[in-house]
């Protein structure tokens, strides 16, 4: 098993930022497998919508993609060395509201929807007033 924590959710004002984490455990990585193998993305459920996706990057970062909700706002990231990937979002909206979901893909390349992924984590909040 392979679990994914999410942190550094909370309320911010309009306009302002917060970096999501997302560190990744588990007895796959004791297996041969290593971080670096998968793809790494975010997903957001606002109250009472669907999860949708947020952003994803492959298994050495090179490549990202983003919800056109979302680009030129976020960035993700990931350090392979620290099993860790991020998600740095900056000008928030109110719409930005939502608990944030951290998931991996079951390949290493990036991922546009929830279709080949293999682990979720629990989530954060993050609350955006206006």
């Amino acid at each position: 098993q392979v679990q994914l924590v999410e942190s550094g959710g909370g309320l911010v004002q309009t306009g302002g930022s917060l970096r999501l984490s997302c560190a990744a455990s588990g007895r796959t990585f004791i297996s041969g497998r290593t971080f670096s193998d998968n793809a790494m993305g975010w997903f957001r459920q606002a109250p009472g919508k669907e999860r949708e996706f947020v952003a994803s990057l492959n298994w050495n970062g090179a490549t990202t993609l983003y919800s056109n909700s979302v680009k030129g706002r976020f960035i993700i990231s990931r350090d392979n060395a620290e099993n860790t990937v991020y998600l740095q979002m900056n000008s928030l909206k109110p719409e930005d509201t939502a608990v944030y979901y951290c998931a991996r893909g079951s390949a290493p390349g990036a991922f546009a929807g929830s279709a080949a992924l293999d682990y979720w984590g629990k989530g954060t909040l993050v609350t955006v007033s206006s």
